[in-house]
């Protein structure tokens, strides 16, 4: 879902610093032009000497700002550069310049860029184990983190030094999501928790068979993306792991009934609002507590039914016979049995007779208590998993048309609409 989103008119300045991991900076750029943002780069002398500019300038399309190449003729300084730029995205960084930036040292092009730059930050750490665990750069590490830079943090995995250890840079997938929220928050969604569901419940038969649907999950991972993007703080309870989503807090779970338990727990945290640190310059201030109205996005494909008695074990055929009798159980409506008291509600549903689909839809307002229902309508088993999708948002008031798109287009029209409820 990540591929989908669009960044026109967005534009992102990229600081690569001296490590190992400075080629992953070139997958990063062309991660941020691929989604249609402006990218210019800037490098430390110690970057070159893994990656050329000329690498970059082929991939932006622009020059890349270094020692040898600023000029105050035009705007290829560091701060024109940093004016320029919505957001600024330091990938990789050594924990020398994390340690430097956190003291406001400013000793190389790079660094100046960064203490210019009055917008968000966001950096990716990549470093040895021991220099990324060292007290003083885990210290800056949060000094950082209290001001207006995000840290993205690293991977724990074999190293370049051939060890295995903390300190390996994210993917460049998890550092481009990272920075979504700085490029495209809006107002309604900023700060406001939201609990998504998705996948196909997994009912067990026995330790090998289970029950399920062919839901792919795909709708709800681009409302993930959607909604992080916009600024909201998102949990996603899901039936899979999902692999290409924001970093979000992810819950995984199987059956209807430890859907129901975590999408209830987590509904109970998200009514506690968001806690907001004071940041650097306002440490004497006591953190804000930000409470906007919850939203629950029940885009889950809950398993109506459920084996009776899920076996241990394996059940052989041999004992079964020829034909076997599988005793069923009604899965409790989620949705209609949570306590949504002080939340907002979308609920999805799906039909395949389109005659009757809009007033089913209608019916499910009362039955489930929603604020609002999006509904699809089906064709057969192969509408699931596909890249795009239409819905129609049924609410008290009327309905609107969300026409085919990809998924993440039709997410982030999906979220602005509500907004408007």
């Amino acid at each position: 879902m990540l591929s989908q989103v669009r960044l026109e008119g967005k534009r992102v300045l990229l600081g690569v610093t001296g490590s190992i991991a400075a080629y992953k900076a070139c997958e990063v750029a062309r991660l941020f032009i691929k989604a249609g943002a402006e990218v210019r780069v800037v490098m430390s002398e110690s970057a070159k000497r893994f990656v050329t500019p000329l690498s970059f300038e082929a991939l932006t399309n622009a020059p890349v700002l270094h020692e040898s190449t600023e000029s105050w003729a035009n705007e290829n300084n560091h701060i024109a550069l940093g004016e320029w730029a919505d957001v600024m995205v330091i990938a990789p960084a050594t924990a020398n310049t994390l340690n430097k930036m956190a003291s406001g040292i400013a000793d190389n092009l790079l660094l100046q860029t960064a203490l210019a730059f009055d917008k968000p930050i966001v950096v990716a750490p990549a470093a040895n184990t021991r220099m990324i665990e060292h007290p003083a750069t885990v210290a800056n590490l949060k000094r950082l983190a209290l001001g207006r830079v995000e840290i993205v943090s690293p991977q724990t995995k074999l190293l370049a030094c051939g060890t295995e250890g903390n300190g390996a840079m994210a993917e460049p997938a998890t550092v481009f999501a990272s920075t979504l929220k700085h490029l495209l928050a809006r107002e309604y969604w900023r700060h406001r928790r939201v609990v998504v569901t998705g996948g196909g419940t997994i009912e067990k038969i026995d330790e090998v068979r289970y029950l399920s649907n062919f839901s792919s999950g795909k709708m709800a991972e681009a409302l993930v993306t959607a909604l992080y993007s916009a600024g909201a703080d998102v949990c996603y309870v899901c039936t899979y792991e999902p692999k290409a989503i924001p970093p979000v807090h992810v819950i995984q779970v199987q059956s209807a009934q430890e859907m129901q338990d975590y999408t209830a727990d987590a509904l109970r945290v998200a009514k506690k609002g968001v806690l907001l640190k004071p940041d650097f310059h306002n440490d004497l201030e006591a953190p804000k507590l930000v409470q906007k109205t919850p939203w629950l996005f029940m885009a889950a494909a809950v398993g109506d039914y459920r084996p009776a008695h899920p076996q241990n074990g394996k059940l052989k055929k041999e004992a079964l016979g020829e034909r076997w009798s599988l005793e069923m159980v009604q899965n409790p409506d989620i949705l209609a049995s949570l306590d949504k008291t002080g939340i907002k509600t979308l609920a999805f549903k799906a039909e395949m007779d389109p005659k009757n689909a809009l007033s089913n839809a209608r019916k499910a307002l009362d039955s489930k208590g929603a604020d609002a229902v999006a509904l699809n309508i089906l064709k057969d088993s192969e509408s699931f998993g596909t890249a795009d999708n239409a819905l129609t948002l049924v609410h008290p008031g009327g309905q609107i048309d969300l026409p085919r798109t990809n998924k993440t287009a039709l997410a982030f029209a999906l979220i602005e609409a509500l907004e408007r409820l």
